[in-house]
């Protein structure tokens, strides 16, 4: 059985291990972007944790993915809010689980309808194996290889966790 960290612990892991990069890329005042749902949820804990001067921006990008219309649409559509101007800034994207890659690159067709950053880092509580794009997250809390069939669901907002689900 695979063994999940806690949440706490991952976004303190997280929280540690970013700022280092963010200097070493020479990168100040970043903005920080939450995909919907548990994008959000993990972003508004680093938010916090980092003390960043910018409100957090929140993306649904349930227009962007490109299963649309085999899905169809989703009944909790929310809004997307970026309360800063994306051009020219570094945004730190944060995902949940980093899995197909289908998500990360749906948000980023988003950000860059909004504008056009210098850099965007992303940033995974989970990274799992299945990736169908290539699309690497920058930092993740765990990285996690997992069984077919088998999927991660984070639970919140509060409080925060994390279970492993088995597809019947």
């Amino acid at each position: 059985m695979t063994e999940l960290a806690s949440v706490d612990t991952l976004i303190e892991n997280i929280a540690e291990r970013l700022p280092p990069l963010l200097q070493q890329r020479g990168i100040q005042r970043p903005v920080m972007i939450g995909i919907h749902t548990g994008g959000v949820w993990v972003a508004q804990r680093l938010h916090q944790r980092l003390a960043l001067d910018e409100p957090l921006g929140t993306l649904d990008i349930s227009f962007y993915r490109d299963d649309f219309s085999r899905i169809g649409m989703n009944p909790r559509v929310k809004p997307s809010q970026l309360p800063f101007d994306v051009n020219d800034r570094h945004v730190i994207l944060v995902d949940d689980v980093l899995y197909t890659g289908r998500t990360a690159r749906a948000a980023l067709n988003e950000i860059f309808d909004w504008g056009r950053p210098a850099s965007v880092m992303l940033t995974a509580l989970i990274d799992r194996d299945g990736r169908e794009l290539p699309i690497a997250a920058d930092i993740s809390g765990q990285q996690l290889r997992l069984s077919p069939g088998e999927q991660i669901k984070l639970q919140g907002p509060s409080p925060l966790s994390m279970v492993i689900q088995r597809q019947a």
